[in-house]
Order: structure tokens, then sequence, then C-alpha cells
């Protein structure tokens, strides 16, 4: 029965039959070592949508695009929505990690690159540290199996042909030009629309991958502002410029050799907050591997009698001042 099962199963469409995106230089796909050759059964054990995008993914080559919307525009049965928690259940699984990476840009500069570390073989946690940790993992001799993996249940059911594809969503606006678009919000005179974000999103994103989050960015970009501003987008751009943070403490800059003498940041699937491999089990962060209860079984009490009137008497005296 399973073996009648995983033949009946949806395959993923072979990238060579169709054009597939390429990521920029040093971006995209990389393949891990020591992986056991292609079998028929590979990712049998995963649900459905999990086994058709690990099917596709693990038939791209190195450097092939690997972010959700490209994933989207190539397997058709799903959007962006479905594809990006198929990547977060194979991070879960042991397949894959997103990890932020230095690279020389130059000069004396690093800039951070994301790539996608691909394993056709599941690895567990302590491997996958290991690995990205620069360290030489162990290789079990034998034939090498699949663990089962613990898989969230997919959630997006397969259409069939006769079905009406769902539309792809829009494209979904970075951090950097969240952060942007929260400046007006934070401090009026720096309102910006929605061309200047997308035209300060670069520089935005350089202080985020230098390991600041949104909330810091804003807060250093409104601080100390004139009585006056006259052109917000300009003075965004040259704080952009000029207030640019210093690179992490745990970044090595690139020695004569060029290479660069430090260990990556995984991110995390969900989110993507940097933090070191051991940091980051099945790669999510604390805050993602945590879920949200849904509801709650107790409501918060309300204010005590005497608290009340305490608050309505501070008030009055309050009113009572000159």
């Amino acid at each position: 029965m399973a073996t009648q099962h995983i033949n009946s199963a949806l395959r993923a469409p072979a990238p060579p039959s169709r054009p597939y995106a390429k990521a920029n230089p040093g971006f995209g796909k990389r393949s891990t070592p020591d992986q056991r050759p292609p079998r028929p059964d590979d990712f049998a054990l995963l649900p459905e949508r999990e086994r058709y995008v690990a099917g596709y993914v693990d038939h791209l080559p190195d450097g092939a695009a690997m972010d959700i919307k490209s994933l989207a525009k190539s397997l058709p049965l799903y959007g962006q929505m479905a594809v990006g928690s198929a990547l977060r259940a194979l991070g879960v699984a042991g397949h894959l990690r997103h990890v932020r990476c230095p690279a020389d840009a130059g000069g004396g500069q690093i800039r951070w690159i994301t790539r996608t570390y691909w394993s056709r073989t599941a690895r567990d946690n302590k491997w996958w540290a290991t690995f990205l940790g620069g360290g030489a993992p162990a290789t079990p001799a034998g034939p090498q199996h699949p663990p089962a993996p613990a898989v969230p249940q997919q959630r997006t059911p397969v259409r069939t042909t006769e079905e009406t594809p769902q539309e792809t969503p829009a494209d979904a606006p970075s951090p950097a030009y969240l952060a942007l678009a929260q400046l007006g919000r934070a401090d009026a005179r720096l309102a910006l629309s929605a061309a200047d974000c997308a035209a300060l999103e670069e520089a935005a994103a350089a202080w985020l991958a230098r390991g600041v989050d949104a909330e810091y960015l804003v807060r250093t970009l409104t601080a100390g502002l004139p009585a006056a501003v006259e052109s917000p987008v300009g003075l965004v751009r040259r704080r952009l410029r000029d207030k640019l943070p210093p690179l992490p403490p745990t970044v090595a800059q690139a020695p004569a050799t060029g290479v660069l003498g430090h260990r990556p940041m995984v991110e995390c699937t969900e989110c993507g907050a940097p933090g070191r491999p051991e940091a980051l089990p099945d790669g999510l962060c604390r805050a993602c591997r945590t879920p949200v209860p849904t509801d709650a079984t107790t409501t918060p009490e309300p204010p005590a009698e005497r608290d009340v009137a305490a608050y309505v008497d501070t008030l009055r005296d309050l009113l009572k001042l000159p």
C-alpha cells in the first residue's frame, strides 16, 4: 500500500522542462555534502504538499532562486503562502536551512547574502549546527534512510486541474520597506510616500543586514528632528547614510586571503530573524517555535474598586493644580 501511495502522489515538475529562476551571484540554493543518491521514495514520509515542493527543490541546480516568490511561480499548484509554509515544514523536517553569510563587496566592505542550504537526506539539529559551524559532521556508514519527520499538517489542499487556481497574492513588502513606512506614524515630520519608501528600501535593508531591528531603525531616524522638515525623503536618505551602524562584533573582517573567518548566521525560516545555528533548532527562532495560544482560558480580572477610587482621587488632585 505504501508503494502505491508514493507512486500515485503528484510529482514535482522537473526544472529542465521549464525555465527556473536564477538567484543573484552568491545567493540561492547550496547543496550540502555527503547526501545519498536520489531514490524513488525520496520524501515519501512527508505530506503531499511538502513532498511536491521538496521534489522540485531537490532537482534545482545550485544557484537557483529559493525565495518564496520564485518557487511559487514555478509550482502552479500552490501560491506563495502555501510554498512558505512548505519551506518552514521542510526546515523542521531537517532538509533545509536559510543562512545569512557575509561576502566581500570590495574596498574593505562586507555585504550580507542569504543562501538556502538543501539536503536530500533529512538531518538532525546537531548535524546542521556542526555543518554550519564550520565542522565536519559525521557521516554514518551504510545506506541512509530519512527519519520520520514531525511535519505540520498541510493546510492548503491540492487542487485538481478542473478547479480554478487561486490567484497568487501580491508581493509582500520587505522588512526594510515596512520600517520606512512606520516613520510617518512615529513622527509625522518624516511621513514618506510609497515611492519614497521604495527608493530608500535598499539603504534601509543595509541597516537590517547589520543586525539591527526595525524598531531600532525607526527610533534612530526619528531622534532629534528639527522643528520643521522640508524634505522628509532627503533627510531620511542622509541619515540612512550617515548613521549606518557598524558591523556586528561577531563578523570578522576578511583577511588578505579573502576568506571570512567567522561562523554564518542562520535565519529563521518563518520570520527571518538571525541567530547562531545551535540557537535555531529546526531552523526556527524561539518566538516561532512557541505557538501563540488561540483561545484564552481565563480573562483578566477588572481593577479592584479601591484602585479605581484612588485613580479618581488622583485625577481630582491634578485638576486642583494651578
